[in-house]
Order: C-alpha cells, then structure tokens, then sequence
C-alpha cells in the first residue's frame, strides 16, 4: 500500500469512527441538565461522565494539570499535526469560532490534544497551533498518557504506525466544550458551521 492510500485510508477511518461515535454518545437521558436549553444532543451518562484529571506536556515542554489548562471556556480536539486534512480544517473551524466568540466578549481558547506522540514533539505541535490561532494550546505526552486522557473523554484513536514517515492515525473526530466550573458539558460533530459552534459554545457559557 502507497502513502497517499494509506493517507486516504485513515481520512475514510476517521470519519467513519465519527459517525459510529456520534451516535453512541447521543444516547442518554437530560433530566435535570442545567443546559438542557443549549443541547441538540445528550452525552450517555451525563456530561460529567467525559473527561478527569490528567497531566501532559504543552507545546513550550513544560508539564501541565487539566486544572492549569482549562482555565477559560475550552474547544477540546484530538487528533496530530501530520493530518492531511480533516485535523487541520477542524482546528481552523475551532480557531474561526474563537474569534467570533471573542466579538460577543466571550473569551475561550481552543486546546489541541496529539494523538502521535511519536511524531508530535511539543515543537512540532507548537508549530501546528500557533498557526492555526494564539489562543489554542497544544498539548503532547506518552503513549500511555495519551491513551488515558482519551479514554477520559471515551475518544477513540488508533495509531497505524507502518514504518513509513507518513503514517496514518484513525481517531474520533468530536469537539468537546469544557467549562472551569462545569467541567465538560457537551461535544459538537465536525458538519458544524464556525457561526453554528459560536452560537451553541454562547449558550452554554451563557448558562453557565
């Protein structure tokens, strides 16, 4: 298998896997849910069933808490700087969504989660977010460290290391919303607009 079908392989991958989980986190019930008003869809298990404690290393090397980087309203994504297309237009959808935000006084960030830690040093993934805007942070750590905050945020990826320099990485594709106080409170699908994440992302922190 070539590169760019393997590339093209792991593009079908993801969104397949986006699909499938959709579905699965849309199960579940909302009684009591303060943001019920803001929801089109309902995390199984309550939004507190997403997401904990970790701690990994951001783009300038240093070693940082879920506590130390959810400081604002956040934009969480998995996925890896070698991403031919889906990662990089679901981060600048993320990034254009932050600047609309920030025109309604809401100031949020977006936090960029690699799943390659073999490639995806901290400057590397430097590099990708500060491309992309000044207020998405990256972050990187162990394979091991990784597997536990995805399975935190029951994100799903699968490194497909063939030896090859350009490698594939299958993973979920979902953006999950992060409050300070809140924690995680709901998850938005790749097919929104940035005008649509804005206007659902004010909900909640309006609500909030």
């Amino acid at each position: 298998m070539n590169d760019k079908r393997i590339l093209i392989t792991g593009t079908v991958a993801a969104v397949a896997l986006l699909a499938g989980g959709a579905l699965w986190l849309n199960r579940g019930g909302s009684d009591g849910d303060e943001f019920a008003q803001c929801r089109t869809g309902v995390v199984a298990g309550g939004a507190g069933a997403l997401g904990g404690a970790f701690e990994l290393t951001d783009e300038t090397g240093a070693r940082v808490t879920d506590g130390q980087v959810f400081t604002k309203p956040s934009l969480l994504y998995f996925g890896f700087t070698f991403c031919p297309d889906v990662c990089p237009l679901d981060s600048a959808r993320n990034a254009e969504a932050l600047d609309l935000l920030d025109e309604q006084g809401i100031d949020a960030q977006a936090v960029f989660v690699s799943v390659d830690p073999k490639r995806d040093t901290p400057q590397v993934v430097a590099d990708f977010t500060d491309n992309l805007h000044e207020k998405m942070i990256g972050l990187t750590g162990t394979t091991e460290e990784l597997d536990a905050v995805s399975k935190l945020w029951k994100n799903y990826y699968q490194v497909n290391d063939d030896g090859s320099e350009y490698y594939s990485v299958d993973h979920a594709t979902n953006t999950y919303l992060v409050l300070p106080e809140q924690g995680t409170v709901e998850f938005f699908r790749r097919d929104l607009t940035p005008e649509q994440l804005t206007e659902r992302v004010s909900c909640f922190v309006n609500a909030s």
